[in-house]
């Protein structure tokens, strides 16, 4: 990859962030650092690595202007050794636009969080973003990466019911496949996700064993968390978690502005993508076979 590649694919990521990020002020519905983790490994600056993370990075931003879900894979020029994956994923009751928001602050968060690391993964509240080397797409993991307690309310049998009720319905399978769930009984609400990676059966299994550690673990809490590698299961009482957030209230001009926004941001991207062609076309126009005989140096 020639020099002028190398900076514009970092460049794209910039741009695309960059843009999202300030299409629309911060929501905290969906914006809330659930947690984070880097791998130790580190890559050189400026190496074939980065250049892949800088694409993978971009597609990770672009996919999610159109899509709730989706992974990648760049394949390494050594086999498998130096391949890398990426997901992401947004909450099941995101609108398009919160969706693409989430995902490119998440990204953002990414790049100062794991520097120069050769895997991350960040939690939002709205959306959860992974890259690494070491395969993970397709593969079960029930991992507890967090979990937290509210403080007890000592709820009386009614409450404890309830509570029951929302977690029973959020980790138990009526033979259709729902990666994302969400219950209420009462005043208490409740949420429920796999990554989209999963197979049916492997995502069914992921959230009941999420929701039978946070039963037993948070009690008579009145809200709990509880986060695995590939699936987590929440609840409150009275509202505490924002996932239930209702976008009809929201400025219709906002959303349009955000929309001419976005559309906009494609069109750039489309641009960058001709200027890297283009270059490439000259530049082998100017050299002839020279450019093929130095590998693109």
């Amino acid at each position: 990859m020639s020099l002028t590649q190398k900076a514009t694919a970092s460049f794209s990521v910039f741009v695309i962030v960059t843009l999202i990020c300030f299409a629309s002020p911060s929501s905290s519905a969906t914006d809330t650092f659930i947690y984070g983790g880097c791998s130790q490994l580190k890559f050189l600056p400026g190496s074939s690595y980065e250049m892949k993370l800088n694409s993978i990075l971009a597609s990770v931003v672009n996919s999610a202007m159109f899509t709730t879900y989706n992974n990648f894979t760049v394949p390494g020029s050594s086999g498998t050794a130096d391949t890398l994956y990426g997901v992401f994923q947004c909450r099941g009751d995101l609108s398009g636009t919160d969706c693409a928001q989430c995902v490119a602050r998440a990204v953002s968060q990414l790049g100062t969080l794991c520097l120069d690391a050769c895997g991350g993964a960040l939690q939002l509240d709205g959306c959860f973003v992974k890259y690494d080397n070491a395969t993970f797409l397709g593969v079960e993991d029930k991992t507890v990466v967090m979990k937290k307690c509210g403080p007890s309310i000592g709820y009386d049998s009614d409450g404890l019911t309830k509570r029951d009720a929302v977690l029973a319905y959020l980790g138990t399978s009526d033979g259709a496949y729902r990666p994302f769930r969400v219950s209420g009984a009462g005043n208490v609400q409740g949420v429920a996700q796999c990554v989209g990676d999963l197979s049916p059966s492997e995502c069914q299994d992921c959230l009941s064993d999420a929701v039978g550690q946070l039963r037993a673990s948070c009690g008579t809490s009145g809200w709990g968390d509880l986060f695995m590698a590939k699936c987590y299961a929440r609840y409150s009482e009275g509202g505490y978690h924002s996932h239930g957030h209702d976008h009809s209230d929201d400025n219709d001009d906002d959303d349009d502005d955000l929309d001419r926004t976005l559309a906009i941001l494609i069109g750039i991207i489309a641009a960058v993508a001709l200027i890297v062609v283009f270059l490439s076309y000259f530049r082998k126009y100017l050299c002839g076979d020279d450019c093929d005989e130095k590998g693109g140096k």
